[in-house]
C-alpha cells in the first residue's frame, strides 16, 4: 500500500498537513484529505502544486496561481 504525505507550501517552509493520507479529493473549496484513522482535514482555498510519486509526498499552495 502506498501512502502519501501532504505538505502546504508557505512563505517561510513547508507546513505538514497529514501523513499516510489514503485519500484525497479536490472540491469546490479546497482540498480534502483522509486518512485511515483520523478525521478528514479541508485545506481551504488550496490547489495541488505538484506530486512527488517516487518520494511520497502531495504539495499543494494557497497562493493564486500564475498565468503567463
Amino acid at each position: 500500500m502506498c501512502q502519501m504525505k501532504v505538505v502546504l507550501d508557505q512563505d517561510d517552509g513547508q507546513e505538514k498537513i497529514m501523513e499516510n493520507v489514503t485519500h484525497l479529493e479536490v472540491t469546490g473549496e479546497g482540498v480534502l484529505v483522509s486518512t485511515f484513522f483520523e478525521e478528514p482535514k479541508l485545506v481551504k482555498s488550496a490547489w495541488i502544486k505538484n506530486i512527488d510519486f517516487l518520494g511520497g509526498t502531495v504539495t499543494l499552495d494557497k497562493k493564486t496561481m500564475k498565468h503567463d
